[in-house]
């Protein structure tokens, strides 16, 4: 069969506007889905014979065939090249047709492209979250591993910006990790939706040949049938929530990235980046510049730009399948790719940051961050939470007017605002002290965190 016949011209008499059948044309992506496509023909191969199509020599040629079409596109890229094929199931089945004959025509028996774009988009899409986790928890393993290397370091911690209250450095790299443990999660809960088998639902109104659609997804590994045709082949809800849980992850890549891009600024001075991960300026000799962060946060506005445009694409069309449906592989492509990469990068990262200790310890120390220790102390002395941050508050003021930090007023100074205030207000206002009062599940204190970090990596 010559790539030039299209698989739906008997209806027609005249070729199609060599502009239109450009735009027309989608192998120059779908093409990702050659092997999906050829696996999803084996297994409907045997189908029919299971129904009486074809008979076991029949079927046994023409699965022959699809073997030896899937083992030369796995080995040569070259296979593909110059084709004229209009997507990638013409290009399968005019391979089919050159390899078997008029044989090969006969597959297509009870098959729509509906149902076999449906079918291979879901197997390429299984598979590519399947990669997806992989490089999750290898991004997972790098932040566990920077915590280990730096687990006594302590940094600020910050709302609005502002610094709040001292926190380990581990126990930040272990808030990202959750992030990622609920992205893991999230992709999980696709993929059980993903792995439902439209194929055996032809154009819209399902098969008139007795094919076993339980046995077609036993081989090919789906956990169900879909049960309603219409429904199989204009379904791309599954796509979109590829997107969400691709957009959720960048949302948590790109923060992390920020704190990074933050904390190598020569004004925080937390972190230096190696020159591994970061390039110069073309003007400025002086600049080390954090390019490998800031392309993964503003790559995220990319990955969300695909889940709109597949959700833009699919919010007006009737049922069942339409064209317009083809613009959703490239922005789940696109997504993967880019999530991918971004993954891996930030992994990268992670494994060539060097920490300045003695900074950002210093950082941690000053700013006020044991002020609501002052305030929890006065608590445990009797005295209300509202009146104790009325209290402290005050305290704050006298220490910036006199430029001290709270743990440097005299027990004199302290006492005008509390006749409660002993001498152990010291050790309530200590730098170690602030960190292991938060000694409950969730908490930055030494111990919690030492068991957060074991219980993460017995997770991984």
């Amino acid at each position: 069969m010559s790539e030039s016949k299209k698989l739906w011209g008997g209806r027609f008499k005249g070729e199609p506007d060599p502009v239109f059948a450009e735009f027309n044309n989608s192998f120059r992506f779908d093409r990702r889905l050659f092997e999906a496509d050829v696996l999803a023909s084996i297994a409907y191969c045997q189908a029919l014979e299971g129904a009486g199509v074809l008979n076991a020599e029949e079927g046994s040629q023409i699965r022959s065939a699809l073997d030896s079409i899937l083992e030369k596109g796995r080995a040569d890229e070259s296979y593909f090249n110059d084709s004229a094929a209009e997507d990638v199931h013409s290009f399968v089945e005019a391979r089919l047709v050159e390899l078997t004959g008029d044989l090969g025509r006969r597959l297509h028996t009870g098959r729509s492209r509906n149902d076999q774009v449906a079918t291979d988009f879901r197997l390429w899409l299984r598979t590519a979250i399947d990669n997806l986790d992989g490089t999750l928890r290898d991004a997972q393993t790098s932040l566990l591993d920077f915590a280990e290397a730096n687990r006594d370091v302590i940094i600020p911690g910050y709302t609005h910006l502002q610094r709040a209250q001292p926190l380990l450095l581990a126990h930040w790299c272990l808030a990202y990790f959750e992030m990622l443990a609920r992205d893991r999660e999230r992709l999980t809960e696709v993929r059980r939706r993903v792995n439902v088998l439209p194929l055996g639902s032809a154009a819209l109104a399902g098969t008139s040949y007795p094919i076993d659609r339980e046995a077609l997804a036993t081989l090919l590994n789906f956990d169900a049938v879909s049960r309603n045709s219409l429904d199989a082949v204009s379904d791309r809800d599954f796509g979109v929530e590829f997107l969400g849980a691709c957009s959720l992850i960048l949302v948590h890549l790109s923060r992390l990235a920020e704190d990074i891009i933050i904390y190598a600024t020569t004004e925080f001075g937390f972190f230096e980046l190696s020159d591994a991960i970061a390039t110069g300026s073309s003007l400025m000799p002086q600049k080390k510049n954090p390019d490998s962060m800031e392309l993964v946060r503003g790559k995220a506005g990319r990955v969300f730009g695909d889940l709109l445009a597949l959700l833009t694409a699919l919010k007006g069309l009737p049922l069942a399948y339409n064209k317009d449906m083809q613009e959703d592989k490239e922005a789940v492509f696109d997504a993967y790719d880019t999530v991918s990469s971004c993954l891996s990068v930030t992994a990268t990262v992670l494994r060539n940051i060097i920490v300045n200790k003695d900074r950002a310890l210093a950082a941690a120390s000053v700013g006020y961050m044991n002020a609501t220790e002052l305030a929890d102390y006065l608590v445990r002395k009797g005295v209300p939470f509202r009146d104790a941050h009325e209290i402290v508050g005050k305290v704050v003021m006298r220490a910036i007017e006199r430029e001290k930090e709270l743990e440097q007023l005299s027990l004199d100074e302290l006492r005008e605002f509390s006749s409660l205030i002993e001498g152990d207000v010291y050790e309530a206002l200590s730098l170690e002290r602030t960190l292991d009062s938060k000694s409950q599940i969730g908490g930055t204190a030494h111990e919690v965190v030492d068991a957060a970090f074991l219980t993460a990596r017995k997770f991984l």
